[in-house]
């Protein structure tokens, strides 16, 4: 989660490069590449073009720069007046990628943080640099990763999912991948390599079969997923922005200080 950084007013938020079957979609909002209602938007409808073109057999996702996949949500977004229209747009978002008929690769270096986290977890794989860091820090500003908390222990366990949403602690990506998050790691210098390696295992595979095997895959945790990420999204937006602690802990980020709980 962090501040929002202005992209030029010339800058799409979103590039979109096609290479070869591959449709590469990066977030280009450096370094940070911060999730702002605007770039959540613009991210959605680029997928969905792309998915619904048939000149594609695979998306990636990335961000622009080294320095972070995302590092998540704009702050401000997360304050009440802002947050039911924003998580409208980024769960429809997150419902796109799962719900997509072509295979998508999450190629992750640096902060992989709080939305670009969920981002990239709800991608059918994670490629990520060795200093790749991943986190989900809501908690830490009173709030908490509605998509994480329904989606991510289906992906590492409940124990881990908890560890990570409950303590707000980030994690190396050597350790996101013992724990299951990540498929693959690679140095910095072969980070492309190993991408283009990873994408060309997938596109040998039968552009008609491979697919159907994706939807197939995802069939079985559908319904349990959704039923859980309404709950999710109720809880935060029925229950939580109403509590002084959640408007504390955002405020403070912004003051840049430590908050200070109320409790119960």
């Amino acid at each position: 989660m962090e501040n929002a950084g202005q992209p030029s007013p010339s800058a799409a938020r979103v590039r979109v490069e096609q290479r070869g079957a591959v449709a590469r979609l990066a977030i280009n909002r450096p370094p940070h590449n911060i999730l702002d209602r605007e770039t959540i938007r613009e991210l959605r409808l680029r997928f969905e073009e792309i998915a619904g073109a048939g000149s594609s057999r695979l998306i990636e996702l990335r961000g622009a720069g080294e320095q972070a996949f995302s590092a998540g949500a704009d702050i401000r977004d997360h304050f009440p007046d802002r947050a039911a229209a924003m998580l409208r747009e980024f769960h429809a978002l997150i419902r796109a990628l799962l719900h997509s008929p072509l295979p998508v690769v999450a190629a992750v270096r640096g902060h992989c943080l709080g939305g670009g986290m969920e981002l990239a977890m709800a991608s059918d794989f994670v490629i990520a640099s060795e200093e790749a860091r991943f986190g989900q820090p809501e908690i830490k500003v009173g709030a908490y990763p509605p998509v994480a908390a329904a989606l991510l222990p289906r992906i590492i366990g409940e124990k881990r999912a908890a560890e990570m949403i409950l303590t707000g602690e980030i994690i190396p990506a050597a350790q996101a991948r013992a724990w299951g998050l990540v498929n693959q790691t690679a140095s910095m210098m072969d980070f492309e390599a190993a991408v283009e390696a990873f994408e060309k295992r997938l596109l040998e595979q039968s552009p008609a079969i491979l697919p159907l095997a994706r939807r197939a895959l995802r069939a079985g945790a559908r319904d349990n997923y959704e039923a859980a990420l309404r709950e999710s999204e109720r809880i935060y937006l029925e229950e939580l922005l109403h509590q002084p602690d959640a408007q504390e802990g955002l405020q403070a980020f912004l003051e840049k200080r430590r908050p200070q709980w109320g409790g119960l």
